[in-house]
């Protein structure tokens, strides 16, 4: 009675340490994969159950070590080969070549290509001198150059900008180089002067006459007009016409009732 008695215990413990080891798959799965760990890998509680540590990566199911070239420093990233060439130098054929740097050049802050100097420029693989007119300086990126001031460049010179009488210089890189004082506009290389007609005033424009009519008067001509209101009107927003007063309503040049 007693034998079966222990019997019955024992198999009530094994029921029970089943139960708990269920509970816990991590458990069983960490000694599942233990017996297959290969050298230099870490277990894990998710995926394959493991995973190769630092500068090694997965090869044929197991973690080789990475080989870094000469010149190269390790990434320890998961992509990519695992390592990267040093500042200074350049992926070539799965090695690391230095970068050559030609004369007049330095090395970029990326560390794997070369700029030129101030004042010099690309030539077929080269940095070539940039040769700067007389009347011209360099620009402020360093590789081009402009002309100075009351110059404008033609071909590789900097010829003086021609200012006619009643002009003067502009900034502008473009058009002619200078530009009429208030009171005259351009007339082909000249400034002719704005006959600004009675009951006008100058605008500042680079088209149309030159000037506008002021209120109360309207354009005929060269000259500007009286506004001759009609019975039942009033001058309109722009001044130089008229409208109807409500509820009249215009016809030819009076206003009639509705």
């Amino acid at each position: 009675m007693n034998a079966t008695r222990r019997r019955q215990d024992v198999v009530m413990q094994l029921l029970i340490a089943s139960a708990m080891l269920a509970s816990f798959p991590g458990l069983t799965h960490a000694q599942n994969t233990s017996a297959t760990l290969p050298d230099n890998a870490t277990a894990t509680t998710y995926g394959k159950g493991w995973q190769c540590d630092d500068y090694y990566r997965e090869a044929n199911g197991g973690c080789a070590r990475v080989v870094v070239p000469v010149n190269a420093l390790a990434t320890n990233r998961s992509y990519g080969s695992g390592w990267e060439c040093a500042h200074g130098y350049v992926l070539a054929e799965r090695a690391c070549v230095a970068v050559l740097v030609p004369a007049n050049a330095y090395l970029d802050s990326s560390g794997d290509r070369w700029r030129c100097d101030r004042g010099y420029r690309l030539v077929d693989n080269k940095c070539g001198v940039i040769d700067v007119p007389l009347n011209g300086y360099l620009d402020r990126s360093g590789d081009k150059w402009q002309c100075g001031r009351g110059y404008r460049a033609t071909d590789e010179t900097c010829n003086a900008v021609d200012v006619p009488v009643n002009a003067y210089l502009t900034d502008s890189a473009y058009g002619t180089g200078w530009a009429c004082e208030r009171g005259y506009r351009a007339v082909g290389k000249t400034c002719a002067f704005i006959q600004v007609p009675l009951n006008a005033y100058f605008v500042e424009a680079t088209y149309g006459q030159g000037w506008s009519c002021g209120r109360g008067f309207r354009a005929s001509g060269d000259a500007c007009i009286a506004i001759d209101l009609p019975e039942n009107a009033h001058l309109g927003y722009s001044g130089n016409d008229w409208e109807c007063n409500d509820p009249y309503r215009k016809r030819q040049m009076s206003c009639v009732a509705p």
